[in-house]
């Protein structure tokens, strides 16, 4: 438990800090811009999060290969592990650029943006996009740090950035009065900050992993092996945010307040469930670190620890979101907007009774991902993220539920994720540990 919790701290303190990016986009355009802005740049951040959630994928399913291969002391396999999977996310980041460009004004319309709010976020897109390979840079290079075992440059290169972040939305927005754009500037000059940083870095501090070597060399089977690991996890982050997208275009169907409400509440209730979603990226570079050196004992009781520290943690901060649920949203919009307040905080105080839940599914996550079933987590999103967006239809339709359907499906579809992958876990994959 302890080797967990000193890994995965600096993990927690680094993505809440990666989250500060989009928190103070929406808390300054909110504030400065009002409503409009603030449900724009929301919708966009659905997107957003959608397609890099590919990068993050990709960049997942590679540190556990490097994990995998360090505990098998197999460097030159890692060395090769590393250039694959840096030409192949980079790769990946050109095309979704390109799509991205090119099919900008298709997006908006797929979205069902309200006519009002398209210029304002189609101001932002284009902005927040050119960001991608600063994205791209710090998601391979902290992936490849945490496998390494060093999970505190990731840190402190994002605090650096997102003060920076902070200082530039405050000085583009309220001082320049650049608009929404400017909100995009400041967030896509700081990713580059971290990005380029963070790079420059790993090759000073450990250039035996970077330097050119002759027997080093791109080879189709590397790129294979990162793919089938990283493809199912990338599969798996892109059906999880593809949903999450297909109900945006639902919530945005409900008009400026609706979504306002849902670009504020969507921020705190990411922020508050984080801590355990990086706790689960950390439980699964321990297990599989261990079970690359077949040692199944220690992942036995890493599960323990995991679960007790997961569950906690997730009551802890249940208990909080629904007490301060109006404080919280009123940080984003001003008290007037009662309307939006009122909507975000039944938001909260419905999917935040849960989250121990959604600490449960990313523990499962990890687990399956580390040895080598990265397939059955895949299964476990299409669980979840099928039943959130299923129900979230059916029962907005219900005059009953009303948009309150949409907030009830996302417990639901955590609870029947929760159901299967434990019953698999019983059924099927203790058996391995146990051999």
């Amino acid at each position: 438990m302890k080797t967990m919790l000193r890994f995965a701290i600096p993990m927690i303190l680094g993505d809440l800090l990666q989250q500060c990016y989009n928190i103070a986009d929406t808390l300054i355009v909110g504030r400065f811009l009002g409503a409009d802005a603030l449900a724009a740049v929301g919708s966009a951040f659905s997107l957003m999060t959608f397609l890099t959630s590919i990068l993050l994928g990709l960049a997942m399913g590679s540190g556990t290969v490097f994990s995998i291969r360090l505990g098998r002391r197999d460097i030159p396999g890692l060395k090769e592990g590393i250039l694959a999977s840096f030409t192949l996310l980079g790769v990946v980041t050109v095309i979704i650029n390109l799509l991205i460009f090119l099919g900008i004004d298709w997006i908006i319309w797929a979205l069902r943006t309200p006519v009002s709010l398209k210029a304002l976020m189609r101001e932002y897109l284009i902005v927040i996009f050119a960001g991608m390979i600063g994205i791209f840079l710090y998601n391979f290079f902290a992936s490849l740090l945490r496998s390494l075992g060093n999970s505190t440059t990731p840190l402190v290169f994002l605090a650096i950035s997102a003060v920076l972040n902070i200082v530039l939305d405050l000085w583009f927005v309220a001082g320049l009065n650049r608009g929404v754009a400017g909100a995009a500037d400041a967030t896509v000059i700081s990713q580059y900050v971290s990005g380029i940083g963070i790079a420059v870095y790993t090759k000073i501090k450990f250039p035996e992993f970077l330097k050119k070597d002759k027997n080093v060399r791109l080879r189709l089977s590397r790129v294979r092996e990162i793919t089938s690991f990283s493809m199912l996890t990338c599969l798996q982050q892109s059906i999880m945010n593809l949903g999450i997208l297909a109900v945006q275009g639902l919530v945005n169907s409900f008009g400026p307040t609706i979504m306002a409400a849902f670009a504020a509440a969507v921020k705190i209730d990411a922020f508050a469930y984080l801590p355990v979603q990086d706790f689960g990226n950390a439980f699964s570079i321990f297990v599989a670190q261990n079970f690359g050196a077949n040692q199944m004992d220690r992942i036995k009781k890493g599960i323990r620890g995991a679960v007790v520290i997961s569950l906690s943690f997730s009551l802890c901060i249940s208990l909080c979101v629904f007490l301060f649920a109006e404080p919280l949203m009123s940080l984003f919009i001003s008290r007037e907007e009662t309307a939006v307040i009122a909507e975000g905080v039944r938001y909260l105080r419905i999917e935040g009774s849960f989250y121990f839940l959604i600490g449960g599914l990313f523990l499962l996550y990890g687990l399956y991902r580390a040895l080598g079933r990265p397939g059955m987590s895949v299964i476990l999103t299409i669980v979840s993220l099928g039943t959130r967006v299923g129900l979230a239809y059916t029962l907005s339709a219900i005059p009953f539920f009303g948009v309150a359907g949409i907030w009830w499906s996302v417990p639901i579809g955590w609870f029947l994720a929760d159901l299967l992958g434990v019953g698999y876990y019983f059924i099927r994959q203790r058996r391995q540990l146990s051999a």
